[in-house]
């Protein structure tokens, strides 16, 4: 077969590119046993993996899977051997989400199904705030990231140190911070919100208090869709996602002109006159329910562009267009990196004590609010509002 670099087609970006040559799928090893850490696709490898290959036929190329399925394979034996789960964020591409993810879901979600599990290791696909947060809820558990170069554009735009002066400055106006945050800022908040329900923990904190101000930190324009759906006066600060910033109410426009009749979901993180082009605006996990439950003929997600091909393998009959916006955090996370994270069980995820506890408040706080899962729908219809930016 010689030799061949094993990537993605169509311009689907899969992370780092594997090495392959006739049917052998090499992987750095730190193991001078293992030679050049060489995973075969063995009879043994094809009868464990064959099952698993409809699941992402649409995604990977049959003459690739050879180059998949040992390290498939390889990871799913070392879950069971080392008593591990892997927490597979929606972002994941395919080969992670479907293959070798026991969990998969926004971020909050994932790491909730991580207090439930009796594992003792818990690997984070998904980038460093993820990691931060699992451990926050079970500080029992061992937290391994594959790359400790995940990061977040918006998670780093914001720190403890920032919270503790923005309090000085706006004494009495409590403090919300989204769950895309690092675990000091969670540590110096009042209170977490994710995008399902920020509008829910706005009002509920401002009726705790007695006030009719809040303050939402870090995404600029979360707060500003948050603004639109209450009557609660909102103070945003200046992060924003990179992926989902991208986004313009042009772009919109464009893709519906080009293809008549899609129905455009949009993530809160998008520019308010993106979602004001919308149909429909809610989180990753709101937005996969709406294509499971009324099935749009053809259907844009306004997110980064492995969301569309997850959602895209639960709904085979849905026709997706993809405006592909990739997070390039998210995709320092591979098989590979996978791979050799658990198997020499590096990159351990650590938060003080101190600030975990502080960090483990805010989040159980935000979980134990009861809310209408439809008030986390954002309505795009509604006008907007002036918010001020700190």
């Amino acid at each position: 077969m010689g030799k061949e670099l094993v990537n993605w087609e169509n311009g689907r970006w899969i992370g780092q590119t594997l090495e392959v040559e006739n049917g052998v799928c090499a992987v750095p090893s730190r193991d001078p046993a293992v030679p050049d850490g060489v995973l075969e696709y063995t009879d043994e490898v094809k009868a464990a993996t064959d099952h698993l290959y409809d699941q992402v036929s649409d995604f990977i190329p049959k003459f690739e899977w050879p180059a998949f399925a040992p390290i498939v394979h390889a990871i799913n034996k070392l879950k069971k051997e080392k008593n591990a789960v892997i927490l597979a964020h929606n972002y994941m591409t395919p080969d992670i989400f479907s293959l070798i993810g026991d969990y998969t879901g926004d971020s909050l979600g994932l790491a909730i199904e991580a207090t439930k599990t009796d594992a003792d290791i818990i690997v984070q696909g998904g980038v460093h705030f993820m990691a931060e947060t699992s451990k926050i809820l079970c500080p029992d558990k061992r937290v391994l990231i594959p790359s400790m170069r995940a990061g977040c554009s918006l998670a780093s735009s914001i720190t403890g140190e920032d919270i503790k002066l923005i309090k000085q400055r706006y004494p009495g106006i409590p403090v919300v911070t989204y769950v895309n945050t690092s675990a000091d800022v969670k540590a110096e908040s009042d209170i977490c919100c994710t995008s399902s329900n920020a509008v829910a923990i706005v009002e509920s904190i401002c009726a705790d208090w007695g006030v009719d101000k809040v303050i939402m930190l870090p995404d600029e324009f979360l707060a500003k869709n948050v603004a639109k759906q209450t009557g609660i006066e909102v103070i945003a600060w200046h992060g924003r996602c990179e992926v989902h910033a991208r986004f313009s109410a042009q772009d919109v426009r464009d893709m519906r002109e080009a293809n008549p009749g899609v129905v455009v979901l949009a993530h809160p993180e998008c520019p308010p006159e993106v979602v004001a082009e919308s149909d429909f605006t809610g989180s990753t996990k709101a937005m996969s329910d709406y294509v499971g439950d009324h099935k749009p003929k053809n259907v844009i997600l306004l997110t980064e562009c492995s969301m569309s091909d997850n959602v895209a393998m639960a709904n085979p009959d849905v026709d997706f267009v993809r405006p592909c916006n990739l997070c390039p955090h998210m995709k320092r996370i591979t098989l590979e990196n996978i791979y050799t994270c658990l198997r020499d069980e590096v990159h351990e995820v650590l938060v003080p004590e101190d600030m975990r506890e502080k960090a483990f408040k805010a989040v159980m706080d935000m979980i134990n609010v009861k809310f209408d899962p439809v008030k986390g729908h954002f309505d795009p219809t509604l006008p907007e509002k002036d918010v001020k930016v700190i």
